[in-house]
């Protein structure tokens, strides 16, 4: 992990430059945009349709950091997400005139199902665009959510592509554009979340812990925060193969960024907004970034030790504290648990980034000389009694019997591999290791 710790970072303006698509004003200091006051008037807008969430003790969490550890279970809202309170929230606020032409949003999933489930509980019109790349889960609520309200669509393979889209659209047919993080109704919506778990908790945490992608939901707890006086410090965790709101923190604006790896697809975007990087620069205490592998793990712990299903995203901020055990040891500690919307289709690659994450699985190219017995060596000279193949493929495509292979191993525990290395090593036979860091692993693999 890395972090940027920025506890003695300088108040100012938010930078000139916003995420795409959300509406947002560069120029306007965020304390003008959104405040305490907001975040109070979107809990009345929201009061009426349920959407409060447990705040619950993890044992686990807390025996493995030092801290007690708390969960806010935004997972068990009605669409698995705390999406639903920006979105509704923003479409909650305007008039019918406004509505009348419908409303449009882009998203990975989860906003277009706050979308959704707030344009059937308020009889208005929409359309959702989705990256092709969607997970099937997500779409199928978004369809169930929806009824016959709300078009869903596909544009592109990224969030980019999809908001194009949605641009276009509400350009043609004057829908208007329910932003995704970047608005001061988003955020206030979002910012809901902190006076609802300081209620819960009987007063404020010493910290919170908080996913970010654009920054909408970590920009509206710490507003909320902020205006209660509370001496809350506030965390984001953003994963590493997508870290856009930690470079613009770097560069003193809103950069765009390359997309390393997309797996924790709810927090990915390329660039934060304008109005949640001001917030973020000036109240957030760190950000941490996530290994995609320590997520899985994650993933898997809540749902096997604690019977809680977790998108990618909503475990980001409990992966996260893997890296923060000693600064928040003997600390009352508040982790979002942002969603629920995982696909059961993801778990085999969850159970490979999770392995390979923990040293428990490696790959090797085997160059098997032409020769019998050459399989039978391999296995008895250089695996130990509690190694176990999982793959094996020729890589050749003729003389498939011979030539290298592409062997999987999963070990019993990491301390395996150097006894391992140093028997294929002794083995005499052509084998070379293919490292997690490698281009040749994400071809492969």
């Amino acid at each position: 992990m890395t972090d940027l710790d920025r506890r003695d970072g300088a108040p100012g303006v938010p930078g000139a430059a916003g995420a795409a698509g959300d509406a947002a004003s560069p120029g306007t200091p965020w304390q003008e945009a959104v405040s305490l006051d907001d975040v109070r008037a979107a809990a009345e807008r929201l009061a009426s349709v349920g959407v409060v969430t447990p705040l619950q003790r993890s044992d686990r969490l807390s025996a493995a950091t030092g801290a007690e550890v708390f969960l806010k279970r935004e997972d068990l809202q009605a669409v698995r997400s705390y999406k639903i309170r920006g979105a509704y929230n923003f479409i909650a606020s305007l008039d019918r005139d406004a509505l009348r032409p419908g409303v449009v949003c882009a998203s990975a999933g989860n906003h277009a199902q706050g979308v959704a489930w707030s344009c059937r509980h308020l009889g208005v019109a929409g359309a959702v665009f989705l990256p092709r790349r969607t997970p099937r889960q997500k779409v199928s609520r978004i369809r169930a959510l929806a009824g016959d309200l709300v078009d869903v669509r596909f544009a592109g393979d990224s969030f980019d592509d999809a908001y194009a889209a949605a641009i276009e659209y509400s350009e043609r047919t004057g829908a208007v554009v329910v932003p995704t993080f970047d608005h001061p109704l988003t955020v206030a919506g979002q910012g809901t979340i902190a006076l609802e778990l300081v209620d819960q908790l009987g007063g404020a945490p010493d910290a919170v812990v908080v996913p970010i992608g654009g920054g909408g939901l970590v920009a509206g707890i710490a507003v909320a925060l902020h205006g209660l006086g509370a001496p809350t410090e506030v965390i984001g965790a953003q994963p590493a193969g997508a870290p856009a709101m930690l470079r613009s923190l770097e560069a003193g604006h809103p950069v765009l960024i390359d997309i390393a790896d997309d797996f924790v697809d709810g927090a990915v975007v390329r660039t934060p907004g304008a109005l949640t990087f001001g917030i973020v620069r000036d109240l957030v205490a760190r950000i941490e970034t996530v290994d995609e592998g320590r997520v899985c793990v994650e993933q898997l712990a809540l749902y096997q030790d604690d019977g809680i299903v977790a998108e990618p995203a909503g475990a980001l901020a409990l992966a996260a504290l893997d890296g923060l055990a000693d600064r928040l040891s003997g600390r009352r500690v508040v982790c979002i648990l942002s969603g629920g919307n995982n696909d059961v289709a993801r778990y085999d690659e969850i159970i490979e980034r999770s392995l390979v994450y923990q040293g428990l699985k490696h790959y090797f190219i085997v160059a098997f000389p032409q020769q019998p017995g050459a399989l039978r060596r391999f296995l008895d000279d250089c695996l130990g009694p509690s190694d176990d193949v999982v793959l094996f493929e020729y890589m050749k495509k003729n003389d498939r019997e011979f030539g290298p292979a592409l062997v999987g191993v999963e070990l019993a525990a990491r301390e395996d591999l150097e006894p391992l290395l140093d028997r294929i090593a002794l083995s005499g036979l052509d084998v070379q290791r293919v490292p997690p860091d490698s281009p040749v692993f994400h071809l492969l693999v």
